[in-house]
């Protein structure tokens, strides 16, 4: 069940001023986007610990490196698109390569980043971060998720990529606790699992209960960390199934879908499987509720999706 919605950068900054409190060694870095990131309430907190770069996230990621190496908890954020796509070079060499301490928290990601439009909907990140060695790439699925992966960050050793949306995401309630790696069975059914991440994890449980009025039973799970994925658990599903339909607000190349594909193949699973993504588009300026339905990432394409996987097994 899902209930009060909430913006997940607001619960990110609350976050941050309560880690600043207990670590001083925690320092934030934004390129100019601190009052949409919500960095900004580690700024007036913490101005000391604050450093805004402008727009040049470039150089952000190079400096976080550095403070990361003489001992800092490093945070980083922009918008998803800059985080990942501008600063890949940075992130990769100066950050990951190292295992240098630096969580990049970035926001704005997916489609409903909505009137920004397609340069700002970063719809690759989870790929960009998930093929460099030595990151850790979690999104969560709502507010208080937000919460646990942020504190679950600052304590792991090494670089870490946390996705965020623009928009507020309902709370799913009685999730199983959060452990970093380890995805949460959220209902159960054997018919087909629902495998999702981010803000289409409330949307698959929405699809879930509107396909047991109709007699098909999911199990939905919420997949919040990507790399390195639950295999255990995809195992454990894919024997309890007959499909999997995975769910994300992201391209399917490069993934979720393909994260999740990869462990079954890994795990010599075989079973059919169905991705609700981005199928090679880039996004485009619009109400973000417009562009769900533009691109099929609504509750409803997850039934559709869930029907006619049925019909082929």
């Amino acid at each position: 069940m899902a209930s009060e919605a909430l913006y997940q950068r607001d619960v990110y900054g609350k976050t941050l001023v309560e880690l600043g409190h207990s670590d001083p060694s925690i320092v934030v870095l934004d390129a100019d986007l601190s009052g949409s990131t919500r960095t900004v309430l580690f700024a007036r907190e913490f101005p000391e610990r604050f450093f805004n770069f402008g727009v040049a996230e470039q150089n952000m990621m190079a400096t976080a490196s550095g403070l990361a190496s003489c001992g800092k908890t490093v945070f980083a954020s922009t918008f998803a698109m800059f985080a990942t796509g501008r600063a890949w070079d940075q992130v990769r060499n100066s950050i990951c390569y190292s295992r240098m301490n630096v969580k990049i928290v970035a926001t704005h990601a997916g489609v409903t980043v909505g009137p920004d439009g397609a340069t700002h909907q970063a719809l690759e990140d989870i790929a960009l971060m998930r093929v460099i060695p030595n990151m850790t790439v979690i999104v969560p699925c709502d507010g208080p998720q937000t919460k646990e992966a942020v504190i679950a960050a600052a304590a792991l050793p090494g670089p870490v990529y946390i996705r965020l949306g623009r928009s507020k995401v309902a709370t799913i309630e009685k999730k199983p606790s959060f452990v970093l790696g380890k995805g949460q069975i959220l209902a159960e059914g054997s018919d087909i699992a629902l495998i999702a991440c981010g803000i289409m994890t409330a949307g698959a449980m929405e699809a879930a209960d509107a396909l047991a009025k109709k007699g098909v039973r999911c199990r939905v799970v919420n997949m919040h960390t990507v790399k390195p994925i639950d295999e255990e658990l995809l195992k454990d599903t894919a024997g309890r199934v007959k499909g999997l339909v995975v769910c994300e607000e992201h391209s399917t190349i490069g993934g979720l879908g393909c994260a999740v594909e990869g462990a079954l193949a890994r795990q010599g699973c075989s079973l059919p499987v169905s991705r609700i993504g981005v199928h090679n588009r880039f996004g485009q300026s619009g109400d973000s509720d417009e562009l769900l339905r533009e691109y099929r990432l609504l509750p409803g394409d997850i039934v559709q999706s869930v029907t006619a996987l049925l019909k082929k097994t």
